[in-house]
């Protein structure tokens, strides 16, 4: 990537140098010699810093303008050719596209105007000439191309927060049934404990241990949505439906295969969704983006404290694959495992494929 951009930046060079000298070569031929030395330097001016605009898209697109207002102020009482030349306007609208899609609104709106008003500057300092015009369209095609990738990025953040909310009301539903399923299980205990202090309070304190244990295990998947609220839903699916998830992926000249290191019998509910769902939105990235994939491999392990679950391909590398930016199902997955406490990394594998990895912090349970 470093590599496109100094070819990016060298080409952005040579084409400023090369407006320079063309510019310089036709005022010569109409003007005389002398008469493109001031055009020519003004241009080379605005150029470097259209080459230096990373430093600070800001305060270099403010010194261009500025540099080219002067520039036209000159022309309004010196007999020299119309500015902002066309050199000096093809680096303007660098500047000013710059500014408009890297600083905040307002400001980015300001920097506009204010090459509106340079533009406006150079048809009063020179009616009837065609350089005016020219500055006018570099300036329009500056302020659409700084306002075309802001819009993109605008709304492809608009659908990833739209995601991250979906996934939270999807959490929030699963509140009622993680909740439901541990009170159930202290009620239970707390009636056995009753029973078992009637007849041998000796073992009291076992039986409050267990209560307690459950308890705590409680407020552990609690908080783990905590903050969310519950939308009446169905329930999630779990780990019951990952074979028939598996086996309904195959097909097509490829073959999914899982490994289960895992006894995903005691699992907790929100665990056990969370996994189902990783899965499922792994291998629809697989048949989205890697159509030539063969082989998938679905592996689930799990320690005491964590299930950790990794799908890995083979499908040969593309670079529009290997730089993609992470789907909106990543965006939401990730967002769930967070709320979780746990981790999700997507990326290439070496050589070939492409893998996702999550951990899932279990709570201690197992």
């Amino acid at each position: 990537m470093h590599v496109l951009e100094h070819l990016k930046a060298a080409g952005l060079g040579a084409g400023l140098a090369a407006a320079v000298a063309f510019q310089a070569y036709q005022v010569a031929g109409s003007w005389g010699a002398g008469h493109g030395l001031f055009g020519a330097a003004v241009a080379v001016v605005v150029c470097v810093l259209a080459l230096v605009r990373g430093l600070s898209p800001l305060w270099t697109a403010l010194g261009g303008l500025a540099v080219a207002a002067l520039a036209v102020l000159a022309t309004r009482f010196v007999p020299l050719p119309a500015e902002p030349s066309p050199a000096t306007s093809l680096a303007l609208a660098v500047l000013v596209a710059a500014a408009v899609r890297t600083l905040p609104v307002r400001v980015a709106g300001a920097v506009a105007a204010a090459g509106l008003a340079v533009v406006a500057g150079g048809f009063l300092a020179a009616p009837g000439s065609a350089v005016p015009p020219l500055s006018a369209l570099a300036w329009l095609a500056a302020v659409l191309l700084g306002l075309a990738p802001r819009l993109l990025a605008a709304r492809r953040h608009t659908a990833a927060e739209r995601v991250r909310q979906a996934e939270r009301l999807e959490l929030a539903r699963e509140l009622h049934d993680v909740v439901a399923h541990h009170i159930t299980s202290i009620v239970l205990q707390a009636q056995a404990a009753q029973l078992v202090t009637a007849k041998h309070p000796d073992r009291t304190p076992g039986s409050l241990a267990g209560i307690e244990s459950a308890g705590t295990a409680a407020l552990a998947a609690t908080r783990r949505v905590v903050g969310l609220l519950r939308e009446a839903a169905p329930a999630g699916e779990g780990h019951e439906r990952l074979g028939e998830l598996i086996e309904g992926f195959g097909g097509q000249g490829r073959r999914a295969y899982l490994r289960m290191d895992a006894e995903p019998s005691g699992w907790p509910p929100e665990v056990s969704s969370t996994v189902y769902r990783i899965v499922r939105e792994a291998l629809t990235n697989v048949a989205r983006h890697a159509p030539h994939a063969r082989a998938v491999t679905v592996g689930i392990s799990e320690d005491e404290r964590a299930v950790t679950v990794a799908v890995e391909d083979d499908a040969p590398q593309t670079p529009a694959r290997r730089y993609r930016r992470p789907g909106y199902g990543l965006i939401g997955m990730r967002e769930r495992l967070e709320a979780l406490g746990g981790t999700l990394a997507a990326g290439p594998r070496p050589g070939s494929g492409w893998s996702v990895h999550a951990v899932i912090p279990t709570g201690g349970h197992r």
